[in-house]
């Protein structure tokens, strides 16, 4: 996919015209992708120069608080080496806030057409626990089956809880394993069983059946949006 530098309204000519080219050919990649309901990168992409511009405008001095992710000092000390150039030219801040504003007007929408898309996915999703759930399910495996497609996709999975003074976030890794063909002897109790004999670290895992009712592009929407799914269905039952 095309992508946008981090610093992409700010660096180089700050020109409306030539600013409103680069990220109108950044929206219509995104928009091309959507359009097949293809969600990542594109929507995490999306969000993170969303936030991104935000940040900028409403603190435009605390530059390093701004982009706090993915940064380095490097990048830190060429934005406010750039910031420093241009924070004395009226001109040149009326032109960036004149970007972004409309940026920020643009990549709206799309922001929004992603979620809906992912709001969609995500209603054609469906989770069963395969037999018996242990008291501690962060731990296991799920098999994936993308819409009327016959083959499962088995990942094993960890939930990772990270924590601050203020909240508890949580994440989730996974790791493919294997593929089974759904058939009527390969049931997802089989693949259960099969899981527990072949692989000793997880003599008692949580199992766990996802699937679609529409089949869906795999690693660009369905796996992404099935793990997040996951994730919430474990956090409300655990």
């Amino acid at each position: 996919m095309k992508s946008l530098g981090i610093n992409w309204f700010i660096e180089g000519s700050i020109d409306f015209e030539h600013k409103k080219y680069i990220l109108l050919d950044y929206l219509q990649e995104i928009n091309r992708h959507f359009d097949k309901s293809r969600l990542y990168p594109n929507l995490t992409d999306l969000i993170f120069h969303y936030n991104n511009l935000l940040d900028f405008k409403n603190n435009k001095s605390a530059l390093q608080q701004a982009f706090p992710q993915r940064l380095t000092k490097a990048d830190i000390d060429a934005v406010k080496l750039t910031y420093q150039k241009i924070v004395q030219d009226d001109t040149s801040m009326a032109e960036i806030e004149s970007i972004i504003y409309y940026a920020l007007a643009k990549m709206n929408p799309a922001i929004q057409t992603g979620k809906e898309i992912y709001d969609f996915v995500e209603s054609r999703l469906n989770i069963d626990p395969i037999g018996l759930v242990p008291l501690m399910p962060y731990h296991g495996y799920f098999s994936l089956r993308n819409g009327k497609e016959r083959t499962n996709y088995i990942y094993e999975y960890q939930v990772t809880i990270f924590e601050n003074k203020d909240d508890k976030f949580r994440g989730i890794n996974v790791q493919f394993i294997d593929t089974y063909e759904q058939s009527i002897t390969t049931t997802p109790e089989y693949i259960k069983l099969d899981l527990i004999r072949r692989h000793k670290h997880l003599p008692n895992p949580a199992v766990y059946y996802v699937q679609s009712d529409i089949t869906f592009p795999l690693e660009q929407t369905l796996l992404p949006v099935a793990k997040r799914s996951l994730v919430k269905y474990i956090s409300s039952a655990a």
